[in-house]
């Protein structure tokens, strides 16, 4: 949907600043990893990512959304998820959002 790249490049577009903080950003989607450097290769005037500044996984499998419970397992679509995890593997927060709702 429209909303997703906009939340990713905003995270990329920060990823510096939450480096000085000690923290790393990582995205992933359940496009293949084809479907991620062609959008990564098309300018964000042309509605791709452009450069970016974090990794962004290709979870093809669905095997990360479901293991963190954003996998509508109906549709096989996966809701956006935010998830902060300290350095000692805790889960500190979770936020889960329906498919036309940015954060």
């Amino acid at each position: 949907t429209f909303v997703c790249p906009t939340e990713i490049i905003a995270f990329s577009d920060r990823a510096a600043e939450f480096r000085e903080i000690n923290c790393e950003l990582i995205a992933a989607s359940c496009d293949s990893h084809f479907s991620h450097l062609a959008w990564s290769n098309t300018p964000r005037k042309q509605g791709g990512l452009g450069e970016m500044d974090i990794p962004l996984l290709a979870d093809k499998s669905c095997k990360i959304a479901r293991d963190y419970g954003v996998l509508d397992e109906e549709t096989g679509v996966p809701f956006r998820g935010l998830f902060i995890i300290d350095d000692k593997q805790n889960l500190r927060q979770i936020t889960i959002n329906d498919l036309p709702v940015g954060r």
